[in-house]
């Protein structure tokens, strides 16, 4: 069974950072693609970042310049470094790790509440 934990919401003002954190037990090298998303109340899932196997990043409009998705070598862990956070930031966000099978893995959700 594969777990995924995450770490590192918060609260902060705006303008603050945060940094996202999350771990998956998958054998090391098994990972592919993997990305992080969010939920605001009463709107849809969407994707935030995301990092290919072979480190290529992608960003929602949004948070361009302001986010940075990283991960370790061992592609068991990877982050979500947020500055310049903004009240429309505010959401449950979610981390994603796909292995090379085509399964997803997702963790249970950190909340990030930006205040004004």
């Amino acid at each position: 069974q594969v777990q995924v934990v995450e770490s590192g919401g918060g609260l902060v003002q705006a303008g603050g950072s945060l940094r996202l954190s999350c771990t998956a037990s998958l054998r090391v090298g098994s990972s592919n693609a993997s990305g992080w998303y969010r939920q605001a109340p009463g709107k849809q899932r969407e994707v935030v970042a995301g990092i290919s196997s072979s480190g290529t990043t992608d960003y929602a409009d949004s948070v361009k310049g302001r986010f940075t998705i990283s991960r370790n070598n061992a592609k068991t862990t990877m982050y979500l470094q947020m500055n310049g956070l903004k009240p429309e930031d505010t959401a449950v966000y979610y981390c994603k790790f796909t292995t090379f099978y085509g399964y997803d893995y997702w963790g249970q959700g950190t909340q990030v509440t930006v205040s004004s």
